[in-house]
């Protein structure tokens, strides 16, 4: 585009010898959009090219061979359509056919800008006016239409307004490219007729309004009537009175008035009929007012003349209040009841003023009488409650006024009658009757609340019974309480209150039957429900267990819902893992099972409505390790399972007593149980408190020499007769005590009376008493003593460990030493020395025994102990008068 502008510019400046071989015809086209276009391209100074060599470009696009047409040898033709509000150009080219056309490119070349653009439409709707300033009428004519058709910025479009004068022919103009115009003249020509137009032009046309030929004065628009004022007349309760001025001198305009008016507050004005007002006035009285009801008047003018002029704008407002009268209804009366106690109920009557109160209401006189059985028990009872409202309009006219509060009994009906009353009288008594329980009417049928365009629709069907009654519409929400009164023919209705969103109102319907109001039928209701603005707060209910919870939580507070309930949602989680549980919205409670041991869980709700959730905070536990009693269950367990054990235990050892009891408590030989032969019964023994240093199990007796010696000749005279029958045994134990000198082996009684010791089971002890017969090694006894006694027992007793084992030594002074004598026998001599008052041979037998106790002899073929050591060969010496006994 830019080179052949450049090109088309070279060949109109260039030289004449340098002029272009092309020219293309017209030069100038204002084109109308959507027409067709026919331009000729002319060679010319040249016989190097012809037509056919000649092509048409449109902004850099080859037009069609088809629409070529082809005039002669040197001239073609082109036809093109304008479809758009662009300016392109149009060039003619010639084909590079020949080195000179090569080499003079910028001489066959033309072309020509297609301007495009839309005829002018004809303006539509002219309306003119000549408004009034201060006292007069402006001499300027203000003019508005509507531009019709388009244009565009290259062909533009200018609207002129013509006003002319009819008598004189003067005419007045103005030029703008708007739809709007204003005229001035020296003077308004009042009384004179004009002719006004506008005409719309441009590059492709002109086209003229239609004419408006009128009185001047049909233009005129006067300024709203001055001064208007509202008068109320205490004798006309129900009229209004207007006065105004005119706003402009009837020389100039002769004028006619509208008014309207409405209530303070009210958007729907009441027209006074043209045919009242359509006259030359100054005042009018409005009538059929509401008393004590405060109105808003506006007045407006025009020409008196039909079909001529402009209503003026209306007047300011002017409000006046219309005195009050009588009130012309009844009170709205009616009652909300509650449960008081067993078998009573609180009755609580509330009034609203009468729809038509006239007048502030100063008291409510009430009347009351309780029955029952429709049989009167009570008399009248009367009441006056005044009513302090301190600023009062109309809207305060239906507040709820408190009468009186009635404790009444299920059995008992009450009826009430109220009044209302103002400055100026009394209303028409009202009448609501609360029945008893049982006596109460029946209800309506299928009642449905909906909520439609802002407001709550009802339907309802009426109550089967043959009675004249209406309805009573009533909604409680938010804390407040109204109603409203149908009559008996409405089935659908729609609640006249204020209602909000998002507040639940409990819709009833009761039928009234002649003051008496029968059962109610309720529904909930919401005129537009959100998301709850709050969850409930879940907690756990006492402690959770190893795998279970007891989830609850308190439902929503009716404020908060903003909306009905549709279920909750229960979300909890360990680490990653989520569960989610849904349950209904009745539900205040919900016991998580499944859950893993001493595992920390996060649990929160959501709750839902038809419009949104809203989930609530969150609440951690950890689940126990071990279940309630479980712990205790194991103690328990474990307790009785030992203490089955020990009575087993028990039971064991009473039943194997015997053989427990031979294996831990074996049968110790006890010397009061032995059987002790008397071989003299005329010496008894008498024993002696054992010496410390004497070997255990040892008996000694003392005895006489005389005694001694014939003890032991009869033992020398029994001892080769048992001498076979101790060496055949072996040597037994003197007095149950352990010999170094001794072997284990089983003893045998040297009783004459021994029988066959293999029944027992233990072996018999033979004890043996240590005598002696005469002094020892030349000891002379100080005293010729008593006879002797030689004395042997037998023990059926088993032997001690010791006596059985006697390789077990054991230490010395180990082993008591016990005597048993008559009284101190041998002495050593007149003179002895010996502080303990022992004999020689009682020395000697104590020396000989320790011994026995300390050295261990090796025995030899004859039964004889030998020895190195002198204390050896002494108790060698001294065994045969030991009786020879040795331990087993």
């Amino acid at each position: 585009m830019v080179t052949a502008t450049l090109l088309l510019l070279l060949s109109v400046l260039l030289p004449a010898d340098m002029a272009s071989h092309l020219m293309v015809t017209p030069q100038v086209a204002v084109l109308q959009v959507g027409q067709n276009f026919t331009a000729t391209c002319v060679i010319t100074d040249t016989n190097e090219v012809t037509s056919d060599d000649l092509y048409w470009n449109v902004s850099k696009t080859t037009v069609l061979p088809e629409h070529y047409t082809k005039i002669n040898r040197t001239a073609l033709a082109v036809t093109v359509t304008i479809s758009s509000e662009d300016r392109p150009w149009l060039f003619c080219l010639c084909r590079k056919v020949s080195p000179y056309v090569v080499l003079n490119g910028g001489k066959f070349i033309h072309g020509v800008q297609l301007v495009s653009g839309y005829a002018p439409e004809r303006p539509e709707n002219l309306s003119c006016v000549a408004v009034q300033e201060n006292t007069y009428i402006s001499p300027s004519i203000t003019c508005e239409w509507e531009a019709a058709g388009r244009q565009t910025t290259a062909v533009p479009t200018t609207n002129t307004l013509f006003v002319r004068k009819i008598i004189t022919g003067e005419t007045f103009n103005a030029l703008t490219p708007a739809n709007s115009a204003k005229v001035s003249m020296p003077i308004f020509p009042s009384f004179a007729t004009l002719e006004i137009w506008v005409e719309a032009r441009n590059k492709l046309g002109a086209l003229e309004s239609e004419h408006l030929v009128h009185d001047a004065n049909y233009f005129v628009k006067t300024n709203p009537p001055a001064d208007v004022k509202v008068i109320s007349e205490k004798t006309f309760p129900t009229s209004l009175l207007i006065n105004w001025t005119h706003p402009i001198a009837k020389e100039y305009v002769k004028l006619i008035y509208e008014i309207r008016f409405c209530p303070k507050g009210s958007h729907m004005w009441t027209y006074v009929p043209p045919a009242d007002t359509g006259k030359d006035i100054q005042s009018f009285r409005l009538q059929n007012l509401q008393p004590d009801t405060v109105y808003v008047t506006q007045v407006r003018c025009k020409n008196s003349k039909k079909d001529h002029g402009h209503w003026s704008s209306w007047s300011t407002n002017a409000t006046k209040r219309t005195p009050e009268d009588r009130p012309a209804g009844k009170p709205d009366l009616w009652r909300i009841t509650t449960e008081g106690g067993i078998n009573e109920r609180q009755v609580e009557f509330i009034c609203k003023d009468p729809e038509f109160a006239n007048g502030r209401i100063i008291r409510f006189d009430i009347t009351f009488q309780k029955t029952k059985k429709k049989v009167s028990n009570g008399s009248w009872e009367q009441a006056s409650v005044p009513v302090n409202r301190t600023e009062w309009d109309r809207s305060a006219r239906r507040e709820i006024a408190l009468l009186k509060n009635i404790q009444l009994a299920d059995d008992r009906s009450v009826t009430m009658k109220v009044t209302a009353v103002n400055s100026v009288g009394e209303s028409a008594k009202a009448l609501l009757v609360i029945p008893a329980k049982a006596h109460r009417h029946p209800p309506v049928e299928e009642l449905k609340v909906r909520p439609h365009a802002g407001r709550l629709l009802l339907d309802w069907k009426p109550p089967n019974v043959t009675a004249e009654y209406e309805y009573v519409v009533e909604w409680i929400g938010g804390g407040q309480i109204d109603w409203q009164r149908e009559n008996s023919s409405t089935r659908h209705t729609a609640i006249e209150g204020n209602l909000e969103p998002f507040v639940c109102y409990n819709v009833s319907v009761y039928p009234v039957y002649f003051g008496r109001i029968g059962k109610p039928a309720r529904v909930e209701a919401f005129l537009e429900q959100g998301a709850p603005l709050q969850a409930p707060t879940i907690r756990l209910k006492g402690n959770p267990g190893h795998n279970e919870a007891e989830l609850v939580w308190e439902e929503i507070p009716q404020s908060r819902r903003r909306g009905f309930i549709t279920n909750y949602t229960i979300f909890y989680s360990s680490g990653a893992e989520m569960h989610v549980i849904t349950v209904p919205a009745n539900a205040t409670s919900y016991t998580l099972k499944s859950l893993s041991r001493s595992t920390k869980y996060d649990i929160w709700m959501k709750a839902s409505t038809v419009k949104g959730s809203t989930s609530g905070f969150n609440h951690s536990f950890t689940t126990l390790k071990y279940a309630p009693g479980e712990i205790e269950g194991i103690v328990v367990g474990v307790s009785f399972g030992f203490l089955f054990v020990v009575l087993m235990t028990m039971l064991l050892c009473i039943y194997k007593k015997d053989m427990i009891k031979d294996n831990f408590w074996p049968q110790i030989p006890n010397p009061k149980e032995s059987t002790i032969g008397h071989w003299s019964p005329d010496y008894p023994l008498k024993a002696e408190t054992p010496k410390e240093s004497c070997l255990s199990g040892i008996s000694v007796l003392d005895v006489d020499v005389c005694d001694a010696k014939c003890v032991f000749e009869e033992d020398k005279a029994g001892l080769p007769l048992k001498k076979d029958k101790y060496l055949s045994e072996e040597h037994s134990s003197g007095i149950g005590g352990s010999s170094c000198m001794s072997s284990p082996r089983q003893s045998v009684s040297d009783s004459d009376e021994g029988g066959d010791m293999a029944d027992t089971t233990a072996s018999t002890v033979q004890y043996s008493s240590v005598v002696a017969s005469s002094g020892y090694k030349g000891q002379t006894p100080a005293s010729q003593p008593p006879p002797s006694i030689f004395s042997r027992s037998e023990s059926t007793q088993p032997l001690l460990d010791s006596e059985e084992n006697p390789d077990v030594s054991l230490p010395d002074g180990g082993r008591a030493f016990q005597r048993f004598s008559k009284q101190p026998s041998f002495t050593h001599g007149a003179g002895s020395d010996n502080p303990d008052g022992f004999t020689q041979l009682e020395m000697e037998q104590q020396e000989a025994l320790e011994a026995l106790n300390f050295c261990p002899l090796e025995e030899d073929g004859e039964g004889t102990a030998a020895s190195d050591g002198p204390s050896a060969a002494a108790a060698s010496s001294y065994m045969p008068q030991l009786g020879g006994y040795r331990p087993q």
